[in-house]
């Protein structure tokens, strides 16, 4: 595991190897550290993953694979310590359950969003949980994973969320070199800058998640044309995958409800039935 919860015996126990006390809070911890890259020449920065799982079998397993990206892992099992550890600290990915002991973890996503927090967030939900997987996806979380999950699966799902994260830095500095800085994208009443996430319509500003804005960025770059739930799922999400379609339709409404006077009956964001979904904006 990444080193940043302490110091580890050669025989752990799951307690002592997963257990987040008060003095591992992490607030004076570096924010990452850094991997050579495959050229030898610039550093790859190391993505640091906050893991919130109670149950400590569940959390061991994830930790153990999600080692495999490299990445610098700490994991809580608390729900109001987790929540101090996301605020607290530079995150590429929260890894979170919806159960916990104290705050759950749906409380953590609507405060993380409510004081603008757009880190990506992988919600664990119990597979008959439909209400809290929407309810989680409304709030503002990035994706979800149904228990039992494939290990596979888990490690895929961290990767898209970290590789979107990992393009968003790499372009913001692009076009900062190129530009001094990024221009943002003006479309009818919109004014979308990728480099702050910034959203103004009509001059005023929209508060957008980090998910609910990459799917806007992407439509509003080509304008008129249909996306498949498919397509979106890839080109946004970073992965396609049979039955989650209905993650994208909880988004474009999440989406509609912050940018159309009226949801039900859409101006910007338009269903075409049978296909997918279209971004216009008249001239």
């Amino acid at each position: 595991m990444g080193g940043s919860s302490g110091t580890r015996t050669d025989n752990p126990s799951l307690k002592e190897l997963f257990r987040l006390d008060s003095e591992l809070s992490m607030t004076n911890a570096p924010v990452s550290t850094a991997h050579p890259s495959p050229d030898g020449v610039s550093p790859t920065p190391v993505p640091r993953i906050l893991v919130v799982e109670d149950d400590e079998d569940i959390a061991r397993l994830i930790v153990m694979h999600l080692e495999d990206l490299n990445a610098d892992l700490l994991h809580c099992d608390q729900g109001d310590k987790a929540l101090q550890l996301a605020l607290s600290n530079a995150w590429d990915l929260i890894v979170l359950d919806l159960r916990l002991p104290g705050m759950g973890g749906l409380d953590i996503c609507r405060q993380l969003r409510e004081r603008g927090n757009i880190t990506p967030i992988l919600m664990l939900t119990a597979k008959s949980s439909e209400l809290d997987r929407v309810l989680g996806l409304e709030l503002g979380a990035d994706d979800y994973l149904s228990k039992p999950f494939s290990p596979l699966e888990l490690t895929a799902r961290a990767k898209a969320l970290l590789r979107r994260t990992r393009m968003n830095r790499h372009q913001e500095n692009a076009e900062l070199e190129q530009n001094g800085a990024a221009e943002p994208l003006k479309l009818g009443p919109f004014c979308i800058c990728d480099r702050t996430h910034r959203v103004t319509m009509h001059g005023d500003r929209i508060e957008l998640t980090s998910r609910e804005f990459d799917l806007l960025l992407h439509f509003a770059r080509q304008p008129g044309r249909v996306f498949r739930r498919s397509e979106l799922l890839d080109e946004v999400w970073g992965y396609g995958h049979d039955g989650y379609e209905h993650t994208v339709n909880t988004h474009i409404n999440r989406l509609r409800g912050k940018i159309e006077t009226d949801p039900g009956n859409p101006q910007y964001v338009n269903t075409v039935w049978g296909v997918g979904y279209r971004f216009q904006v008249e001239p």
